[in-house]
């Protein structure tokens, strides 16, 4: 698998990286998503940020 199709999601309340995938051709907005962060025990914004 292409390491540039990898992302970072990083949460928006703490430190902790999520790491996924992107189709660059079809989205080419800043991807955000809600999961689950571990630190805080809560379900978080993740906004994607740079390598």
């Amino acid at each position: 698998m292409s390491q540039s199709h990898l992302i970072k999601l990083r949460s928006t309340k703490s430190e902790y990286v999520y790491h996924t995938r992107k189709n660059k051709k079809k989205v080419e907005r800043k991807i955000e998503y809600k999961k689950y962060d571990p630190t805080t025990r809560k379900h978080e914004i993740f906004k994607e940020t740079k390598k």
